[in-house]
């Protein structure tokens, strides 16, 4: 089975299915998104969806209110497309530790959903996502994915790394291949047992060579679409590796065994 592992909410969700299609990919790890940077004709439409996006990337998503349209969205494609996405849902950070962890367990546990994600702390302040990961812990092996790519600071890598040291049961993924510090996430992520490293957004072919072997058994082929494309972003993970067991967990295998169907 071949699982993207990282992608969002697309207007229309056909349109994205097509993708998957085209791609030959099976099934997509789904997140709720406030930003559809698709729906732009022009830079003047582009320019506010991408508004939209800084805000959630530097930590700015408001609050659960704020969140309901994402997630409404989300259950849409859901519940159209069960057999085609594997849903994820993102919670607030800036909320008392007991809201969060309320969440969980009503939104993401109480909902069927597979993991949490993706969470964008602001940058420097990668620790806001402690309760997320207690909540995880509590819940078995939730795992948990994290905006990885800028403004993803080189200390919030590290942040990430002490604390999934710190709840040993809880999957985290670092998401974008860690951004600009891409060499720093592989080194953590190879140190840190329970951490993994998704590939979308790579430009340099080499960091995803580099990253499949040292890391062949927790890096994850993802397109982070629609920022990135499925037929791309699997188009690179098979350049670098050849046919045979180390492929196959990379585009799908080791995913399907964090959600729970490897």
């Amino acid at each position: 089975m071949i699982i993207d592992a990282h992608s969002h909410v697309h207007d229309s969700v056909e349109a994205h299915v097509g993708l998957l299609e085209e791609a030959g990919v099976d099934r997509a790890v789904l997140f709720a998104t406030r930003p559809h940077p698709e729906r732009a004709g022009d830079l003047a439409s582009l320019r506010r969806e991408m508004a939209i996006l800084d805000e959630a990337i530097a930590g700015r998503a408001g609050t659960v209110e704020g969140y309901r349209g994402a997630w409404q969205e989300l259950d849409a494609a859901l519940a159209a497309w069960r057999e085609r996405f594997i849903g994820f849902l993102s919670v607030p950070l800036d909320l008392e530790p007991k809201r969060i962890a309320a969440i969980v367990e009503r939104e993401v546990v109480g909902r069927g959903l597979h993991g949490i994600g993706e969470l964008t702390p602001p940058p420097g302040r990668a620790g806001v996502i402690e309760p997320v990961l207690q909540a995880a812990a509590d819940h078995g092996r939730l795992p948990v994915v994290v905006h990885g790519f800028a403004p993803t600071t080189a200390d919030d890598l590290m942040t990430l790394s002490t604390l999934a040291s710190r709840y040993p049961t809880v999957p985290l993924v670092v998401s974008q291949l860690g951004g600009l510090y891409w060499i720093q996430a592989i080194e953590l992520v190879r140190d840190t047992p329970n951490m993994y490293l998704e590939l979308s957004m790579a430009n340099i072919v080499f960091a995803v060579r580099l990253a499949i072997k040292e890391i062949p058994d927790r890096t994850l082929f993802g397109s982070d679409a629609p920022y990135g494309d499925p037929v791309l972003a699997r188009a690179m993970v098979e350049r670098v590796t050849s046919p045979g067991e180390v492929r196959d967990r990379v585009l799908g295998g080791t995913i399907a065994e964090l959600v729970g169907l490897g």
